[in-house]
């Protein structure tokens, strides 16, 4: 880096002490502006160089939720053609597809070792006379080790409240099972400023009824209720905005490690137009994605996101 001063012509000098004095403080003043120029250059480049380090180490997540989509043939076609060809490093990303219940034992025996399989819903109660339930117990007996919890359709349609949800994290993490945690706004709450109001609290559930150690085995989905399956985005800002804002109510009511190491995922109709901008963002962690999950786009999205995992930025300037 070089800071051009510019002289003045030697004729036009006055030798005299005062002015001389002068001379040396401009001369001063204006090398003082252009280091700080650096400085804040060369510090706002080291941060957002730490901020993506930190961000890599949690590695990224991404999840498809089939929802009740799908026969036995389309989910087999769907995890030979698209799913088991992703190619990605698993000590950077994790990758998780959600079928129905009834699919979950056979597209086992076909799914990739590298792919985690996860339910999507999982009884609040243990074995016994619940009919129509699938229990932690009965996930485990057939190797599932991951389930979602509270998605928004559950909590629309089931009226699945904040307690039930939190119950079920607690079965599920007591059975060893890890939990994505979905949780959002419908579109009301957002447009009278109540956005982080309820994702807050819906959080604040859950944590009431784990250890803090608990944490260790969720991913937080954070999925605008106005945003799914309506072809409406969150903006990479408006997305940003809460990712941080949950991020600093963990550091705050759980612990600073759990802030740092919890994976914050988006969902709300991403597609391979869409992710890019979205896991660029310092807070945003991966995805759990619904109607592109069914197509070859998932493997489009898994892609884009391990590409950017192969970037780093730089720590210095680029003029350095």
């Amino acid at each position: 880096f070089f800071l051009r001063i510019r002289r003045p012509p030697r004729s036009t000098l006055d030798r005299s002490s005062a002015a001389s004095d002068v001379y040396k403080r401009q001369v001063s003043t204006q090398s003082t502006w252009g280091f700080r120029i650096f400085i804040d250059m060369a510090t706002a480049a080291a941060i957002k160089s730490a901020k993506w380090a930190e961000k890599v180490s949690r590695r990224l997540f991404i999840g498809g939720n089939w929802k009740s989509n799908g026969t036995m043939a389309s989910s087999t076609t769907l995890v030979q053609n698209v799913v088991n060809k992703i190619e990605f490093d698993q000590k950077k990303l994790e990758i998780l597809i959600s079928p129905v219940f009834v699919h979950l034992f056979p597209v086992k025996q076909i799914l990739s070792k590298k792919i985690f399989l996860s339910a999507q819903n999982i009884s609040p109660f243990p074995t016994g006379p619940f009919t129509g339930e699938i229990t932690a117990e009965q996930l485990k007996d057939i190797g599932i080790n991951w389930t979602l919890i509270g998605h928004s359709e559950r909590r629309t349609y089931f009226k699945e409240s904040d307690v039930v949800i939190a119950t079920k994290v607690r079965i599920a993490l007591e059975h060893g099972i890890n939990v994505v945690l979905c949780i959002g706004e419908k579109l009301a709450e957002r447009e009278s400023g109540k956005t982080l109001d309820v994702c807050l609290s819906q959080i604040d559930a859950v944590n009431k009824k784990i250890s803090q150690k608990g944490w260790e085995k969720i991913v937080i989905a954070y999925e605008p209720v106005w945003a799914i399956g309506t072809g409406k985005e969150a903006s990479p800002a408006q997305a940003q905005e809460v990712h941080d804002a949950i991020r600093e109510w963990l550091g705050k009511n759980v612990s600073p490690k759990t802030a740092l190491k919890t994976r914050i995922i988006y969902g709300g109709s991403v597609t391979e137009k869409s992710a890019a901008g979205l896991i660029e963002q310092h807070d945003i962690d991966g995805f759990l994605i619904g109607g592109a999950a069914l197509k070859p786009a998932f493997k489009t999205i898994c892609d884009i996101c391990s590409a950017k995992l192969q970037f780093t930025p730089q720590l210095m300037p680029s003029f350095m």
